[in-house]
């Protein structure tokens, strides 16, 4: 399957690193659409046009709100359409894109490392409708369905959601990277400002957030469990635990959620 990528933006970007396949891609700013494919290999082409008139899918990486400008140049000339567009359901790409198959994506940064969480967004209902039938909730045949799925599949873990909750999966995973290096920074901020160097620092708290993580996924992704055994009762980590508890930590990440849906104050 060949790939063509419209935006190279950072996210275009770790797609193509994920993949490790050469790719067609274009960009308002040709040089970054040249780095992009030099890197990975593949072409960078002049023309939304032509990236999808070659191309067998078509991901569409630029910003949301040129769905509609982007669509008159692509929709005449493309096979199928993948979207990554954050806040875009799949009811607005298939009106840009009628009599197409359509799917939506949401990546998250480590898909770059073929570690990210990839989120599908589906209509349920159109899914139920189509059982047993030849189409999938793409539109495209079954076949195609399956390659489109298994290539995102690739980068990481694929979770499959109605597209109702998309936009919510979006603010968990998709906006995450940036929480875990902010509370990466403020970690070792704090381990500065008591006399760890700042390097050193860093090792110690990436280090343990890369165990922690693998240790959930052994846990079935218990958190509580994890908690426990670190937190003895009356210890050290209970004393810190209680501290973040009463600075907001959860209150904090519930106001984000909120920011990223529009609904925070």
């Amino acid at each position: 399957m060949q790939v063509g990528l419209i935006g190279c933006g950072n996210m275009a970007r770790a797609l193509a690193r994920g993949w490790r396949r050469p790719v067609l891609c274009s960009d308002p700013i040709a040089e970054r659409a040249r780095g992009l494919a030099e890197e990975v290999g593949g072409e960078a082409l002049a023309s939304n046009a032509e990236v999808a008139r070659r191309s067998d899918l078509v991901v569409l990486c630029h910003k949301p709100a040129q769905l509609r400008e982007v669509a008159a140049e692509v929709a005449p000339e493309a096979r199928a359409v993948a979207s990554i567009l954050a806040s875009t359901p799949l009811a607005a790409l298939r009106v840009s894109y009628p009599e197409r198959p359509v799917y939506r994506f949401i990546p998250s940064l480590p898909v770059e490392v073929r570690q990210g969480a990839v989120v599908q967004g589906i209509d349920s209902q159109q899914s139920a409708a189509e059982d047993g039938a030849d189409g999938g909730d793409g539109g495209g045949s079954g076949a195609l369905d399956v390659e489109v799925t298994q290539l995102f599949s690739q980068l990481g873990t694929l979770v499959v959601l109605d597209d109702s909750l998309v936009d919510v999966a979006t603010g968990l995973m998709s906006c995450a990277p940036a929480y875990v290096a902010l509370v990466a920074e403020a970690q070792i901020d704090a381990g500065v400002r008591r006399g760890i160097p700042a390097q050193l620092g860093a090792q110690l708290v990436v280090q343990t957030l890369a165990g922690t993580a693998e240790l959930l996924r052994q846990r079935d992704f218990d958190t509580v469990a994890v908690r426990r055994e670190v937190t003895s009762p009356g210890g050290l980590t209970a004393r810190g635990v209680a501290a973040l508890e009463r600075a907001g930590l959860r209150a904090a990440f519930n106001d984000a959620l909120d920011a990223v849906l529009g609904q925070g104050t």
